[in-house]
């Protein structure tokens, strides 16, 4: 670590006595007056186009749905008495390998918030993620080439065209996590995990936080989105055992958390799970979702994600009509009633007995519930800073996570199938077998998955 990297070895959330949602010890304030962990929690929404062709053919018809979207946002936010709204606009991969495009929608939304905040005070940000497009290429070149190139444009673009927060679901690694997952190979996922997404992680959050500075925008964060979330995605279709979706949901952490040791300040993403922990070891605000995001995909732990919230997100959904008018308008009213309900918890000081009825509402009955709860994200980011590199760490939050799940089966507070026993036994052992230093792992791994990646790219 250089003189610019943040260590972190203590949790500025130490226990689960001020540990819930509306409340970060360093909160973030945003856009048009949006402060993000400092006593409210607010609707983030997000949304995307229905299927359609994106060329310029199309670009007219592109921007005609961004516009209806906008037009409802200045519609609904006073409808519905919003306290505070943020937009995400997440980039499809044609918007960010031509930056100009990405660029049209910020200023359009940019200026549909500025409307809003002007004509009824209500305080709001744009949160805007550029697709990492860097994977196009197999095997990945992330630090140099052509999508390299545009991505850093895009992200410079959109910072100058109105963004508020800059934030990426990043895929350093997933090359090799996706293809270890395939083939149930812990160690794969570690390496994954713990010592090739770490480097990237600082390579791109160096450069993302570079132009955030250069453009007076807010570093926001970045996601686990393609290693957990496609985990989680794949143990709820049978593909995977839940408890091995658990563990990595865990051991993702610590990726995430290099971009806050780069100088990423928040929010999280909403599709970063992991936001718990982060907010545990940094006290950043955190968006999440859940049962809102149904729109998006489906999920065991509806409930118990909005526990620690500031930010509540329905993920993405397309701009279709239903009965009610459109899908998004749907959704943001939907987001705006759970964040009534937290916001009047939080009024009258009963927000941490909200919070536990969140919580209990999905805990026993999945694993990857389990590791989400208040306790458990206090137990695995105390177990992530009593180790002092990103190897270390991801393998100490994947062994934490085994031993939460083994707490709650004996205390039968979790029952899983027996399938699922023998898979959290296969685990906990090919964790054990793990080196004590990344070195002794990288060889081995090179072997098994070199054609996949290449090393340089990760400054091997």
């Amino acid at each position: 670590m250089d003189e610019t990297t943040m260590a972190y070895d203590t949790l500025l959330i130490p226990d689960t006595s001020g540990f819930t949602f509306g409340r970060a010890p360093k909160p973030v304030e945003c856009g048009s007056g949006l402060n993000v962990g400092g006593g409210k929690v607010f609707p983030e929404l997000n949304f995307t186009l229905p299927p359609m062709a994106i060329t310029a053919g199309t670009w007219q018809s592109v921007m005609a749905e961004y516009r209806e979207i906008g037009e409802m946002i200045l519609r609904a936010a006073p409808r519905l008495r919003l306290p505070g709204l943020m937009v995400e606009f997440e980039l499809l991969p044609p918007m960010t390998e031509t930056p100009e495009w990405g660029a049209e929608i910020v200023t359009l939304l940019h200026e549909t918030l500025r409307r809003l905040h002007e004509e009824s005070g209500i305080p709001c940000a744009l949160r805007v993620t550029p697709t990492d497009i860097r994977d196009m290429e197999r095997p990945p070149l992330l630090r140099r080439g052509r999508s390299w190139e545009a991505l850093c444009v895009s992200l410079t673009s959109c910072a100058r065209a109105g963004a508020d927060l800059l934030s990426i679901e990043s895929v350093g690694g997933k090359e090799v996590h996706d293809q270890s997952l395939l083939y149930g190979d812990v160690h794969g996922m570690i390496f994954a995990l713990g010592v090739l997404a770490p480097r990237d992680m600082e390579f791109l959050w160096d450069a993302i936080v570079r132009i955030c500075k250069e453009t007076g925008v807010v570093p926001g964060a970045d996601s686990a989105c393609g290693f957990a979330n496609t985990a989680m995605q794949l143990a709820g279709q049978g593909m995977l055992p839940e408890v091995l979706a658990a563990v990595v949901r865990a051991a993702s952490a610590v990726r995430s958390l290099v971009a806050f040791s780069r100088g990423a300040v928040g929010p999280s993403k909403d599709c970063a799970y992991e936001g718990p922990v982060i907010k545990a070891i940094t006290g950043a605000p955190i968006s999440m979702e859940g049962k809102s995001a149904s729109c998006a995909h489906f999920s065991p732990v509806g409930n118990i994600a909005s526990a620690l919230c500031d930010l509540w997100s329905n993920e993405s959904v397309q701009n279709v009509r239903l009965l009610s008018g459109s899908a998004p308008e749907a959704f943001l009213e939907s987001l705006a009633y759970d964040c009534r309900v937290m916001n009047q918890a939080l009024r009258s000081g009963r927000e941490r007995e909200y919070r536990d009825l969140l919580v209990e509402s999905d805990v026993h009955l999945s694993p990857q519930a389990l590791v989400l709860s208040p306790d458990s994200t206090i137990r695995i980011a105390e177990s992530i800073v009593r180790e002092t590199t990103p190897y270390r760490q991801t393998c100490s939050a994947a062994r934490e996570a085994v031993t939460l799940i083994r707490d709650a089966i004996r205390e039968e507070r979790l029952v899983i199938p027996k399938r699922e026993s023998q898979w959290l036994d296969r685990i906990e052992s090919a964790l054990d077998s793990l080196p004590e230093k990344e070195e002794e792992l990288i060889a081995p791994m090179i072997g098994s998955y070199g054609s996949l990646f290449t090393p340089s790219s990760y400054g091997l």
